[in-house]
């Protein structure tokens, strides 16, 4: 019998641009429903963008009813005030989805990009070529914000725990086997 499906959102938070992404899982596979970014630079008062953030999330929440939210922790830099800035910004995010009941996981860049990419270095544009064959995707987004709110949000499904395959597999002979093209040599 095939899991019903769940929706999660991810989100990539920041002061001047928020970048957001719904997948819907279906069974063992993730599906882009929606990514975007919500603009703030426009706004100077640092308290309208906050209210803005938690209106975006609070209504992505009550349109889509995700039964998930996963959010990017900061990147500790050099900077204590952009650090400060993002956050507000992270944590107004969590109490939009805190006050809709929604669990909470927060992960590090790196946790992100090693879970997408394999690599915890990697860029932005080498986890979006990723999440592209990932999800069959096409176009890039004009901000490679959303492409990171979705990277968030495939790596919470990662680590809800998908399974690799829909038949396991009974060992490396099998392995190889099935799988030639993955294997240098391609044989045993």
């Amino acid at each position: 019998m095939e899991k019903p499906s769940h929706t999660i959102l991810g989100i990539d938070p920041g002061t001047l641009v928020m970048g957001y992404a719904l997948i819907r899982i279906t069974g063992t596979q993730p599906a882009l429903i929606e990514m975007g970014v919500l603009q703030l630079a426009r706004h100077r008062d640092p308290y309208i963008r906050l209210q803005l953030i938690h209106e975006k999330v609070a209504d992505l929440i009550a349109v889509h009813r995700p039964g998930g939210f996963a959010v990017e922790a900061p990147f500790f830099g050099k900077n204590v005030q952009s650090m400060l800035k993002l956050g507000r910004a992270q944590g107004v995010a969590i109490a939009a989805a805190m006050h809709a009941g929604l669990p909470v996981m927060e992960y590090s860049p790196r946790k992100v990009k090693q879970s997408i990419a394999g690599n915890g270095n990697a860029t932005k544009l080498q986890v979006w070529m990723m999440l592209r064959r990932l999800l069959s995707l096409q176009e890039r987004p004009e901000y490679l914000d959303a492409s990171d709110a979705l990277a968030v949000a495939v790596c919470h499904f990662f680590q809800q725990g998908r399974p690799v395959s829909s038949s396991p597999i009974g060992g490396w002979k099998e392995f190889i086997r099935k799988n030639p093209g993955k294997v240098a040599g391609g044989s045993i």
